[in-house]
């Protein structure tokens, strides 16, 4: 943004025998809340589903991380459910939201 790096987007992952892609992001504090992630997050879905032929896209989040979750809800993502002590995180083990879209509901929404 404006000739400075101010995050990063990526593919955690891929299951390719299952088609299943786990993007990660993280974004500068002083840049949030413009948009930028989001459109981010729906150009790499995009990639994931039209380029790579995937079948989901998995967004796990910390519970209580309240912006970082916001952007899959923002995509129309269903939430699945918490996967209780997913991460070791600041000395402790810490819960993750999961959040999932399916290839063919991502091309009737967008």
């Amino acid at each position: 943004h404006q000739n400075e790096l101010v995050g990063v987007i990526g593919h955690n992952s891929i299951d390719w025998s299952q088609r299943i892609s786990y993007p990660g992001y993280w974004l500068s504090q002083w840049a949030e809340g413009q948009g930028m992630m989001t459109r981010s997050c729906k150009a790499l879905i995009d990639h994931a589903f039209d380029e790579l032929k995937l079948n989901r896209v998995d967004i796990r989040c910390a519970v209580g991380n309240d912006k970082s979750c916001a952007i899959p809800k923002r995509l129309g993502f269903t939430h699945e459910g918490i996967l209780r002590q997913a991460e070791w995180l600041y000395d402790q083990f810490i819960d993750h939201h999961i959040f999932g879209m399916l290839a063919k509901d991502w091309a009737q929404h967008h």
